[in-house]
């Protein structure tokens, strides 16, 4: 990935826009804020390990409790799996 700024990008369109073509990525900076990123679009982007666990850290709270209280309602607790389950138990 390369970084280079707006005016960069202006002037010299051209040869970036090649350089994407043949696999570069770059970030697009304003005024030294990155605002944009530019790929080839045949690429799929896979997120780093650091946006995974940031992402991981942006999602809701789930209170298993509640939720089983959902699904009771939803489908009725007699359609629950029994006690024998080991994933009931908790896998012990």
């Amino acid at each position: 990935m390369k970084i280079i700024t707006q005016r960069e990008f202006r002037n010299h369109s051209a040869a970036v826009m090649d350089a994407v073509e043949a696999g570069v990525i770059y970030h697009i900076t304003r005024n030294g804020t990155e605002v944009a990123e530019l790929r080839p679009l045949n690429e799929r982007r896979r997120p780093s390990a650091q946006e995974l666990v940031e992402r991981h850290h942006r999602l809701p709270r789930v209170d298993a409790a509640l939720m089983r209280q959902d699904a009771d309602e939803f489908v009725g607790a007699e359609d629950r799996v029994g006690e024998d389950d080991p994933w009931e138990r908790g896998g012990e």
